[in-house]
């Protein structure tokens, strides 16, 4: 886990991150610096990077390198959904079983993982399926109303 940004706040950053961006491009402007992002996030613009680097591995935002450097998006708005934006950024689950193997001579630590499993499997499960119904284009029409 990175220490710059909590786990709790990293999907809504990226999704801020790459919102930002495509509205930015639907105004006419090509790239994104981190910079420009960093002050609409209110972060620091390594962060940004260090996020976009992920979110450039998944597919999601591309790079430009020299003279006219930044960002864009890979994907329109409207083919990233949220998932997306997790699976890149929390490759991961949500919930882990502990680190060492608890007294198996306990009846606790004998039977907690299997139990746990199957409550984390469905919660994984109900998050994944939230996120899929939402794209980057409904986050943008929302933010937008809001303003």
């Amino acid at each position: 886990m990175e220490s710059d940004v909590s786990a709790n706040s990293r999907l809504t950053i990226a999704a801020h991150t790459l919102t930002w961006i495509g509205l930015y491009q639907r105004r006419g402007h090509e790239v994104a610096t981190s910079e420009q992002i960093a002050t609409s996030v209110n972060t620091n613009p390594v962060v940004i990077r260090r996020l976009l680097a992920k979110l450039s591995k998944a597919g999601l935002a591309d790079s430009r390198r020299g003279a006219g450097a930044g960002w864009m998006l890979a994907r329109d708005l409207a083919a990233i959904t949220l998932l997306d934006v997790y699976q890149a950024i929390e490759p991961g689950p949500v919930f882990a079983l502990h680190r060492a193997t608890p007294d198996p001579e306990c009846v606790v630590g004998h039977g907690i993982g299997p139990a746990m499993t199957a409550v984390y499997d469905d919660v994984e499960a109900a998050l994944r399926r939230e996120l899929a119904k939402t794209t980057l284009e409904d986050v943008l029409r929302d933010v937008l109303k809001a303003a």
